[in-house]
């Protein structure tokens, strides 16, 4: 099986393009979605999440407050940073777990790691793929999906590595500046290119 990486950053379309790798038949594994099932209620990532930021991080179901939660690691690089030792290790052992069991698979795995590059996680694939946006659009995207100030948006942005840094190290960079259909044809090359 090819093991691609898949990252980019906030705004920059990156579920999107991982979506469509999905549709055309491959498989996905999603941090952020690992980065979910890790706080769920019940898991120990949660109780040393409220022990280090207070029960008020929970809503009133017993699940973490994301939206408040963010609010506070965006505006706090040591809380950001608290929060990612707690996280990172046990998303990354699932991520893993999850690559092995599909090694021996044909086919196309990739790999959506949000932080790739800024958890050094770009040994774990044999290719990089960057979604880029320039910053305008990554800023009008955030603001149109509603719930941040512009402020908290520019904070989102500025706590990863820039998308033009991110460009410059990839093997492969999809521009998803354009329309949809623009992004699909990209998607399209990359993945016939590594499927046979």
């Amino acid at each position: 099986m090819k093991v691609l990486g898949l990252t980019g950053g906030i705004g920059s379309g990156k579920t999107v393009v991982g979506e469509m790798f999905a549709r055309l038949g491959a498989e996905v594994i999603d941090a952020d979605q690992l980065a979910r099932d890790v706080v769920e209620p019940g898991q120990r990532a949660l109780d040393e999440i409220v022990k280090r930021f207070g029960p008020e991080i929970l809503l009133p179901d017993g699940r973490l407050d994301r939206r408040k939660l963010g609010r506070i690691i965006f505006a706090d690089a040591a809380a950001r940073a608290a929060l990612n030792a707690i996280t990172h290790p046990r998303i990354r052992e699932r991520m893993d777990a999850a690559v092995t069991a599909r090694r021996e698979r044909e086919g196309v795995l990739i790999l959506d790691i949000p932080l790739l590059y800024e958890t050094a996680r770009s040994t774990l694939v044999e290719k990089v793929i960057v979604v880029w946006v320039d910053p305008e659009t990554q800023i009008r995207r955030l603001l149109e999906r509603g719930g941040l100030t512009a402020e908290e948006a520019r904070q989102r942005i500025a706590a990863q590595m820039p998308l033009d840094e991110k460009r410059a190290l990839a093997d492969h960079v999809i521009d998803n500046s354009g329309s949809l259909d623009a992004t699909r044809r990209q998607v399209e090359a990359l993945y016939r290119r590594y499927a046979s």
